[in-house]
């Protein structure tokens, strides 16, 4: 009878300590996050940063010692201001001195012109008649065509008395002078800029010069303008390599017409030398080294399983499986660090 007792006790204890321990009558399901396998796109690029600068920059000077008046912008009616956009032809400001005008006499040699051009034709007739020699046609030609000449001059001369931007850009320099103000000959009155289309030289490593090509695409970002990227082409490269730095002169012709990026500012530029439409991508930093190859898991019935992959097009965050994984298995993106094959799992997202 005892010994039934104890033996009993042994039973009931044995029972008692598989109740407590879960791993004796289940599998612990290790929560994992999983996505969906879809075609999209993929790129390869090279990295570079470079300092963006504007495709036209001029600075405009006062060319006569005259009275400084600044003018309206005609689109917003107020004076031109920083910032102000500006098309080639508009009038900046105008520099104002009677004497100079006067000098210049262009009414006068607006006369003389009609005069000679008269004369020439009335040469040119009697000519046709035998009324004068060759020699007084031509010298009257000559008389008309040194008048014509005083006039293209004097115009020249007038138009120094207006700042005029002889290219489509932005204001970006405008220093301050009270109108009506004695300015000198030779002082700055507008610094225009045209960046719509920018420029930007960078250095590449040697070991990308089979790889880059002109006419690759290229993507610039700037801190400033984080959910913007900006589209640019790779012009020109040079077929030399730098002793130095072992690295090869590039040129970036960036279009920026929204005006997103300012001349000056420091960009960072992905260079597309590979690019796939559609392709099984996955992120890089899901895949595990084992001495089998690259792995990575997928989900199959609540279970794990683990997939040898073979891959091709990679960048700094994603890369291309070409072989190993299908569209639309559930790959495993976080908590695979601790699965092994055929373990179960439980998806938490």
């Amino acid at each position: 009878m005892k010994k039934t007792f104890i033996l009993f006790a042994l039973i009931v204890a044995i029972v008692s300590c598989r109740n407590q321990d879960p791993n004796l009558t289940a599998d612990v399901e290790i929560p994992v996050s999983v996505e969906e396998l879809k075609f999209k796109p993929i790129e390869e690029f090279v990295n570079t940063t470079g300092t963006a600068f504007p495709k036209g920059e001029i600075e405009l000077k006062s060319k006569i010692p005259a009275a400084y008046f600044l003018e309206k912008n005609p689109q917003t009616g107020k004076l031109w201001q920083l910032g102000d956009k500006i098309k080639s032809g508009a009038v900046i400001a105008r520099l104002e001195d009677e004497e100079y005008v006067n000098s210049v006499k262009m009414e006068t040699n607006k006369l003389n012109l009609e005069l000679m051009e008269t004369e020439l034709k009335k040469q040119e007739s009697l000519y046709e008649k035998g009324g004068v020699t060759l020699k007084e046609l031509k010298t009257a030609g000559i008389n008309y065509e040194n008048a014509k000449t005083t006039v293209v001059n004097s115009k020249l001369q007038l138009q120094k008395t207006r700042v005029v931007a002889p290219i489509d850009g932005v204001i970006v320099d405008l220093p301050y002078y009270t109108q009506g103000t004695e300015v000198a000959s030779g002082v700055t009155v507008a610094k225009i800029m045209d960046y719509k289309t920018m420029y930007m030289d960078v250095q590449l490593p040697e070991k990308y010069i089979a790889v880059i090509k002109p006419g690759q695409q290229v993507k610039l970002t700037n801190y400033t303008i984080p959910e913007d990227t900006i589209i640019g082409h790779i012009t020109q490269l040079s077929p030399a390599i730098d002793a130095d730095t072992r690295t090869f002169k590039g040129k970036i012709s960036i279009e920026n017409n929204e005006y997103l990026l300012r001349p000056g500012m420091f960009v960072k530029a992905d260079i597309v030398t590979a690019r796939k439409d559609s392709a099984i991508v996955i992120p890089k930093s899901i895949i595990l080294s084992r001495q089998r190859g690259k792995t990575v898991f997928t989900i199959d019935r609540g279970v794990a399983v683990e997939k040898v992959i073979e891959t091709g097009l990679e960048n700094l965050t994603e890369i291309e499986v070409r072989r190993g994984l299908v569209k639309n298995e559930r790959l495993v993106t976080s908590g695979f660090e601790t699965l092994s094959n055929k373990s179960k799992v439980k998806i938490v997202k």
